[in-house]
């Protein structure tokens, strides 16, 4: 679902197949989630590889907590 928010359906579906990933040793997301790899792990590569702002990591709509708030 982060994909597709992201990127949309098309193009999600191309960065999964395509894009390999330095961090995962140049694995695409496809061959790492084949690998066992966390899909969490995956797509803050992929967040990292497109340069997708870390406020977004988490999804469009949500925030990181703030750690100073307890």
């Amino acid at each position: 679902m982060l994909m597709i928010d992201e990127f949309g359906s098309e193009y999600a579906a191309v960065l999964l197949r395509d894009l390999a990933l330095t961090e995962l040793d140049d694995r695409t997301g496809s061959q790492a989630l084949a690998d066992g790899i966390d899909p969490r792990e995956i797509w803050l590569a992929i967040c990292r590889a497109q340069n997708v702002p870390e406020e977004r990591w988490l999804g469009l709509n949500k925030k990181p907590k703030d750690k100073h708030a307890e």
